[in-house]
């Protein structure tokens, strides 16, 4: 038998989880108390309902308009902005899950879906959340330098491959 720590971050008090799954047009959102789900979809970038959405959701789960915000996505094309907004602009706490590290069940044959995946990050949040740390590997947030950085030296290899495939195209 396997003994879970509890977070004493997060035992006492009223928490709103919330998962996000990205698109390049819509964002589903799952929401959860602990005990019940709602799941919603707005447009991408759409803070203003992002922000409603928040708030309905605390309250038709039944929580108090103080209460803890954390939520997660899993990494991806979008970066790091999205987290930036949410931290700085929301007062959120966000983490942002290692897309290798979410655990499949490769035996299950199931449809892939932006619902089905949001509500696998919202119980993957809670599980890490409630001290179970292995189930889930955490990004290390970087810089906004060392994010241009990467992106300097992304452009650069995505350019000399690109300038590769017309010399073989122009000597062909």
């Amino acid at each position: 038998m396997t003994t879970i720590l509890r977070s004493k971050d997060y035992s006492d008090k009223a928490v709103l989880y919330m998962a996000m799954e990205l698109s390049n047009a819509n964002w589903k959102l799952g929401f959860s108390n602990g005990s019940r789900d709602r799941s919603v979809t707005i447009i991408a970038g759409d803070w203003k309902a992002l922000s409603r959405q928040i708030d309905l959701a605390k309250e038709k789960l039944r929580l108090p308009e103080d209460c803890l915000v954390i939520s997660c996505y899993e990494a991806g094309r979008d970066g790091f902005w999205i987290h930036r907004m949410l931290e700085e602009e929301f007062g959120i706490t966000n983490l942002i899950f290692d897309s290798s590290s979410i655990e499949v069940n490769r035996r299950k044959r199931r449809a892939k879906t932006d619902k089905v995946d949001v509500k696998a990050l919202l119980r993957l949040l809670q599980r890490y959340l409630n001290g179970e740390r292995k189930a889930v590997s955490v990004v290390q947030i970087p810089t906004p330098d060392e994010e241009d950085q990467r992106r300097f030296n992304r452009e650069r290899e995505r350019l000399i491959k690109e300038h590769s495939a017309h010399i073989a195209r122009i000597k062909s």
